[in-house]
């Protein structure tokens, strides 16, 4: 058979995103598999944004970074960080070039759907002893139903004092749930939309059904679960008041398939994409061009608000000291910067084709997902990157040899949603938005693969080492 006469055009002009497995290396599926390790290490260590945070310092205080005291000597190749009241932090690799000439930023956040406990959390009800809760973040709710639960978070005294508390972790420790309603006596239920078949309302956490010995009093389950807090923790049902405490799935996450090619775990929204770029600021061997920032900031699910989300001047005082270090001013640096907003991308799932345009959607294994805007309907909330600087990272990846893909959130008013991209914008940063594709995502249990979680930070060490 002769060859068709414009196969070389065909493969000059058309354009078809790889499967990684297709053109990666062995020393990239190498490579995937020990970050893949990594990764499920810290994901496992992570379930809270404290908790991300202290992992974070911990990996970066192994790498030489030290917490950034005021008037410290910021010499190019100088490692810094500093956290912002545990629940956000940002680090930062000095380069060569001066501040006025900008820095490369990757920002995720650590923040993920979760269950919080109320003010006033403990009651008892027929003799159970539960905690009333409020989702936090966007979430089916009937998905956090029968699922084994522990409770991370803390509780501050009224003298000061934190006390830190993890139940449900370890293999002999108790865990915790949401009931839900028998298939039996479900009839009604089983009538309501999903979005109302469990309302926020009921999702309380069961937590204990034996009451004290000798006492025949309503409270009795109650009160002996605070017997047990104030023994193993010296709490008071008072100082749930001033606790932050968060019920979230217990399982660790595993490899998933028989080709062990995924992992399985409850946050990948958005800690995936928070390791991605922490793995590639910690790895770094060489100075790097231009100061390079690390940002891992919370409450992105609900908005970016308060005083560590992206909107919060946290990271503006941050650069501002290292700006005035080199009296520099930092709008001169933020009109010179550019930014990577790693956040997930929906990976499309065939059994829900209705809600995606494939040809514009995001798939497993086919490397970093690069979305030039995010938002819902008309673009609302996006903001939709220059074409110049999608161009670059473009350029970026095939001279580092990474496997990527572009993509959008779903078919035009499907729904959709937003990252911390346009707060990045908004300061006059150059920033384009780039993540690991998820499935199910914010469900109590998400799916990423390895090659995609990889390639994500190979992504993001090709930015940090650009020298233009």
């Amino acid at each position: 058979m002769s060859e068709n006469k414009y196969e070389a055009q065909r493969e000059r002009l058309l354009y078809a995103p790889k499967n990684g497995y297709e053109v990666a290396t062995e020393e990239d599926l190498a490579a995937m598999e020990a970050y893949g390790k990594g990764y499920i290490a810290f994901l496992n260590a992570s379930k809270t944004e404290r908790e991300a945070v202290k992992e974070t310092i911990r990996l970066a205080s192994e790498k030489g970074f030290l917490p950034y005291v005021p008037g410290m000597e910021l010499k190019p190749g100088t490692k810094i960080y500093s956290s912002n009241y545990g629940k956000s932090i940002s680090l930062a690799v000095i380069g060569k070039k001066p501040l006025s000439e900008g820095t490369r930023i990757a920002a995720a956040h650590i923040d993920s759907p979760r269950l919080d406990l109320k003010p006033n959390p403990l009651y008892e009800d027929d003799d159970m002893a539960w905690f009333k809760t409020h989702y936090y973040g966007g979430i089916k709710k009937y998905q956090w139903t029968t699922v084994p639960m522990a409770l991370h978070g803390v509780v501050v005294k009224q003298d000061g004092q934190v006390v830190e508390v993890c139940i449900g972790e370890k293999d002999d420790d108790p865990v915790f749930v949401v009931t839900d309603l028998l298939i039996h006596l479900a009839e009604q239920q089983m009538k309501k939309p999903l979005a109302t078949g469990v309302t926020g309302e009921q999702l309380n956490v069961l937590i204990g059904s034996r009451p004290l010995p000798e006492d025949e009093d309503s409270d009795s389950v109650k009160l002996a679960v605070l017997m047990y807090l104030q023994e193993h923790y010296g709490i008071t049902e008072e100082d749930f008041l001033s606790a932050e405490i968060s019920v979230v799935p217990s399982a660790k996450a595993r490899e998933l398939g028989f080709d062990r090619s995924m992992i399985l775990g409850y946050g990948h929204d958005d800690r995936s994409c928070a390791y991605a770029e922490l793995n590639a600021l910690l790895s770094m061997t060489e100075i790097p061009e231009y100061t390079s920032v690390c940002l891992l900031a919370d409450k992105e699910e609900i908005g970016s608000v308060g005083i560590s989300g992206m909107q919060c001047d946290a990271f503006e005082f941050f650069m501002e000291q290292l700006c005035d270090s080199q009296n520099v001013k930092l709008r001169q640096c933020f009109a010179k910067s550019q930014c990577i907003s790693a956040d997930v991308a929906n990976a499309f799932d065939p059994n829900y084709p209705e809600v995606s345009d494939k040809r514009n959607n995001a798939r497993l294994n086919h490397g970093v997902c690069f979305m030039k805007y995010t938002g819902s309907r008309g673009k609302s909330g996006s903001s939709d990157a220059p074409a110049e600087f999608v161009a670059k990272i473009r350029r970026l990846c095939r001279e580092n040899g990474v496997v990527w893909q572009m993509g959008e959130l779903g078919k035009v008013d499907a729904g959709g949603g937003g990252t911390v991209a346009g707060f990045m914008a908004n300061r006059n940063i150059l920033t384009l938005d780039a993540g690991v594709p998820v499935l199910s995502m914010h469900a109590p249990q998400e799916v990423v693969s390895k090659m995609d979680a990889y390639m994500t930070s190979k992504a993001i060490m090709a930015f940090y080492g650009d020298k233009e």
